[in-house]
Formats: structure tokens, sequence, C-alpha cells
């Protein structure tokens, strides 16, 4: 920062530049690491320099306005010497104090020196006693100050008797020889004073250029950190609060000023809030406690929320007597833990929901063992009575007894495939193998392979396919599982005589299929649980229907294997429409994350499992 102070003024003086230059290279590295210790290097060491060589420049001009010199002005002359070696010693030892005493030790020798020879206490030269501690002034040292005004007072006193005595020629006069040193002694004392003054006015500049620019550095640092500083007072008071306030409270720093703080925390968390603060300030140790406050948004309605943080606050001066409670400010930081506090929630749920889930295993295992146990009760008992040589059968009743089981079968190989693919689904080992097909070809298979089940249900299936589908990137079997379970359950959901329409056509980068029923429908509060494991609608105009209720859940996980969506809409007593969406290019689909998926599922398979368990009970 000195270095810069130093380019800023000398910026118009470019002649200079040389010059300053050489003394930065004559500042000692040790003193470079601080701006202002370099900047008083550089005060000690640029006048001694120039003015010594610019001195000693003028002597062949002074010889020859003046003629043959004495050894009185031979001496001065030579003296000028002094000053560039001293500033040689600071440059090579870094010693400031040293070379300042050195440099007021030669002065004041030198001072008396010619004193002594041109009368004493009344020669021209004593005035320069007067600058000697004016330079030691800039030294900024108490210690330097007080031994140049001894060497100066020293030196004043030896004059004053020696003068008092008549031992000491008469003091000089412009008349005598010595007229034009004693004049060149007065003006170089001026223009030493001078340059003694404009290096105190360096100084000082370069001192205020430090202190503003430390103090722009913390302002900023205020300004930009998103934590909030602030000060109170014993009673718990903010006496200030650091501008980053104002984005986290929604309000002006000055607001919060006194008790205005105190006044947004939650009430409900006051009491943690100055028990902080108190034990701070009377204990002397730091405390750290989490509240809620209150943050204004800045909207139309002038709405406010509470947002959580974290203060940790500490005695501020902890050189204070401990012994005396309260007797201590206290500086806090806050911190907005919102973000925080709702992952903690977060985990806290997940880890409840875990916990219910583990608790229904048992209740999820009796669940499916109804599900699982008709199907094998009818298989067995028909079964056995097929194989009973003792009982007669009617080749009708045979027929149908073996029906009977094909179904049962059929409906247990259904609930197995559909539990196997809602596992796989979950643990995230149910992948998809992407390939081109022709979706309307896939479509109308689909319809052909459910017709005859249709039939059989007196329902009527037409198909709405656009001609020009182009082929799409996806799993083809996992489409085909798709259709097929949204075409069986309207089929099972369709009276006799109703109507299931299979549609396809483009949405713009995504194809969508639609299968439309002329049903039951399902009601409303039923809409938003389609979908989840094990659910059936509860409403009684599905319950003489079967089923596990994996088909739409299945249906959901395929669809989110290939990035797509899916939406219901449905009336009670008009029908269902479910209209899947899948990119045209699904080859970005990847295999579910299986702990994101079991997080968002866990609620579901609780509240699936506890609506089995009332209905087998």
């Amino acid at each position: 920062m000195g270095r810069v102070c130093k380019k800023r003024e000398t910026g118009t003086v470019s002649f200079l530049t040389p010059v300053w230059n050489y003394v930065d290279a004559l500042v000692h590295p040790a003193a470079k690491q601080d701006a202002l210790t370099a900047a008083r290097h550089r005060a000690f060491i640029a006048p001694r320099l120039v003015g010594s060589f610019a001195a000693l420049a003028s002597f062949p001009v002074y010889i020859a306005f003046r003629g043959v010199p004495t050894v009185l002005e031979v001496a001065v002359f030579g003296w000028l010497v002094a000053p560039i070696l001293i500033a040689y010693f600071l440059s090579r030892t870094g010693r400031y104090e040293s070379a300042h005493i050195l440099s007021s030790l030669s002065l004041t020798g030198m001072v008396t020196a010619v004193a002594l020879c041109n009368g004493g206490i009344g020669s021209f030269a004593a005035i320069w006693l007067v600058v000697v501690p004016l330079e030691a002034a800039l030294s900024a040292s108490r210690r330097v100050v007080a031994l140049t005004s001894i060497f100066v007072l020293a030196a004043a006193g030896l004059l004053l008797v020696l003068s008092a005595g008549d031992v000491l020629p008469p003091p000089a006069s412009l008349a005598n020889g010595h007229g034009a040193l004693a004049a060149l002694g007065i003006v170089s004392a001026a223009l030493y004073a001078t340059g003694l003054a404009l290096g105190a006015e360096s100084l000082a500049r370069t001192s205020f250029w430090l202190l503003y620019a430390e103090e722009d550095r913390y302002r900023l640092l205020a300004r930009n950190m998103t934590d909030v500083i602030s000060r109170h007072g014993r009673n718990g008071a903010v006496l200030f609060v650091s501008p980053a306030a104002e984005s986290l409270f929604g309000v002006a720093p000055g607001e919060l000023s006194g008790h205005g703080l105190f006044d947004r925390v939650h009430v409900a968390d006051r009491p943690a809030y100055l028990t902080a603060l108190a034990d701070a300030a009377a204990q002397g140790e730091a405390r750290s406690v989490e509240f809620r406050i209150r943050r204004d948004d800045n909207n139309e309605n002038h709405a406010a929320r509470f947002i959580w943080v974290e203060m940790r606050c500490r005695p501020l001066d902890q050189a204070a007597d401990k012994s005396k409670p309260g007797d201590h400010e206290v500086v806090a930081v806050l911190r907005d833990i919102s973000e925080r506090k709702v992952n903690e929630q977060a985990i806290e749920i997940a880890r409840a929901e875990q916990e219910r889930a583990n608790a229904s295993k048992s209740r999820f295992l009796a669940t499916m063992s109804h599900e699982l146990r008709t199907p094998l009760n009818a298989i067995i008992g028909f079964s056995e009575m097929l194989t009973n040589e003792e009982l007669v059968l009617q080749p009708a009743r045979r027929l149908e007894y073996a029906k009977l089981i094909n179904d049962s079968g059929h409906h247990l190989l259904s609930v197995v495939n559909g539990i196997l693919d809602m596992s796989k689904m979950e643990t995230g080992n149910f992948e998809i193998t992407p390939e081109p097909f022709a979706p309307a070809q896939a479509a109308v298979s689909c319809c052909d392979l459910l017709a005859l089940k249709a039939r059989d249900a007196g329902v009527e299936i037409r198909t709405r396919i656009e001609p020009d589908l182009p082929e799409i990137v996806g799993d083809r079997r996992a489409f085909n599982q798709i259709l097929i379970n949204l075409i069986s359950n309207a089929i099972k959901f369709t009276p006799r005589g109703g109507r299931i329409t299979v549609s396809a056509q483009c949405d713009g980068a995504k194809l969508a299929v639609a299968v439309e029923d002329t049903g039951v429908g399902i009601g409303e509060s039923d809409l938003p649980r389609l979908g989840e494991a094990f659910f059936q609608a509860r409403a009684s105009y599905d319950r003489r229907h079967d089923g596990s209720g994996l088909g739409l859940s299945i249906v959901k996980g395929l669809v989110k294997l290939h990035d797509g969506d899916i939406d219901i809409r449905s009336r009670l007593g008009e029908g269902t429409r479910v209209t899947v969406r899948l990119p045209i290019d699904c080859e970005g689909g990847k295999v579910v994350d299986p702990i994101k998926l079991v997080t968002e599922r866990a609620g579901e398979f609780v509240a699936a499992a506890n609506v089995l368990v009332k209905k087998s009970a």
C-alpha cells in the first residue's frame, strides 16, 4: 500500500521514478513486509541521500564563488558523507531506531563543532539544534526522541557554559569571512526542516491511506459475508450489527439496534436467546444457541416468516475481571441454518419412515399371504378333487375345476411377477434395454393380445393410433407391459357393454399413449393414492374386483425408468383416462437410485401395508 501511495504521489513527476525505484531497492527486506514500516524507511533514506548528494554536488560551485575554503568549511561539507553512511547502515541492517540515533548524534556533533568555532550558543549553527528533535520525532519512538533530546540539551548546555566563560571566539557575522557559511547554514537549516516537514506529511498521508485501506477491507468483508456480526451491551441490547443483517432479516441494520433484534426472536425461543447472552456476559465463556427469528420478505403482501439461525456469542473484553458478573460486552455471530434444519427434519422423517417400514414387515408378509393363499388353496383343493379316484366327476365339472386351477395359477403367477418386478424397481435392479421399435405396431399387438379377454368380459377395444408415428428408442418389453397392465385394468373395471379406447400420438418430443374406458371410474379422494403398491380404491363400486394393486404401481415405475410421466383423470361412474408420455428417445433411461426411490416410496409401502392389514382382518 505504501508503495502504491508513493507511486500516486510521484505519478505526475515521472523523472523522479528512477530515484524512488532506487530508494525502494534500498529498503531492508524485513521492512517491506509492512507498508507503514517501509514508508518510514523510505522517508529516512530518501532525504539523506538526495540532500547529501545535492550538497556535495554544489561544493565545486561554492568553491568557484567563494574561493579557497577554510578548514571549517571543508569539515562541514565532509560531514555530508555521514547521512549517506547512516542510510546505508539502515539499508543493510533494517535497525530503524539505531539509524535515527546515529543520525541525531552525528547532526548534534557537527552542529556543536561548528558552533564552538563560531561563537558558541550565539553561532548561526546553533539553530540546527532545533532541527535535531524534529528529525527524531519522525521515528515515532519515545526512546529515540528521549536520547536525541538528551544529546541536544547536553550540546546546548556545553555551548552555553563555554559562551558564558568567554573561551569561545565571537559569533560570525555576514561581514567577516564566515558570513557566507553562516548564511548557508541558516538556509540549509530551513531547507532541512522543510524536508522533515515533507517527510512527516508523507508519513501521515501514508498512514491515512493504510488506515483507509484497512477500513475498506473490513467494510468489504462486512458487506459481503453472509454471517451477521452483532455487538451487545451488558443488558443484551444491540450496539452494532453488520450490514449482512439486511439480507438475512430483510430489514435495515438500524432497526435491529437496542431491543430490535430481541423483538424479532420467536416468543418460544426468547429465553434461550437471553440465556446465551447472559451466560457469555456473566461467566465470560462462549455460548451457542439455535432459535427462530422473524424475517421480512420483500413482497407486496409484506409477509413475514421465521427462519432458523445459530448464534455463537462470546465476551468481547477477555481481559475484564471475571469475578464481576455481567462485566462483559458480548460479540455474536448469527448464521442462517434454515437449510440445515430442513435437512435434519427430512432425515428425521426418513428415519421414522424407515422404522415404520421395518415395523410393518411382519404385517406386510401377513397381507401378502392373503393374496397368495387364495389361489393356492384353489389350486390344491381342486387338484385333489381331480386326483381323487373315488370321486366321480362329470366331464363338465372336471373341465370347470381344471379351468379354475388354470385361472388361479395365472393369478398367482401375476401376483408373483408383480412382486418380483416391484422388488427389482425398489432395489434399483430393474434395468431397461433401450432399442428402436415401432410403437404403433406394439400397441396394436397388445390390444390383439387382450382382445379375447375383453370379448369374454363383454367390453369393446378400439384403437386410435396415428399411422405416421415415428420409431421410439425404449424398452419394448416394458412398453408392452405398461399397455397390457393399463388395458387389463380397464377391462377389469369396465362393465359389460362398455368401451376401451387406446390412442397414441406425438406430443412434442414425447409419445403420448392413452387408455380410456367407460368403466366405474375412481373417486376423487382415491386419485392421489393411485399407483401406490398394493393399493386399490376402497369404494363399494370396486369391491367385487380382485387384484393385488401392483399393476398401476409397476406402470408408474416403468414410466419413471424411461424419464416419462403419467397422468390419471377419472370421474366416478363415467370412466377413467390414463395418459403415459414417454420421450421419443429414451436412451437416457437409467437405473433408479435405490436410496432415493426407497425414501420416496417408504411412506407408500407403510400406508399400503396398513390398508392390507385392515383388509385381511
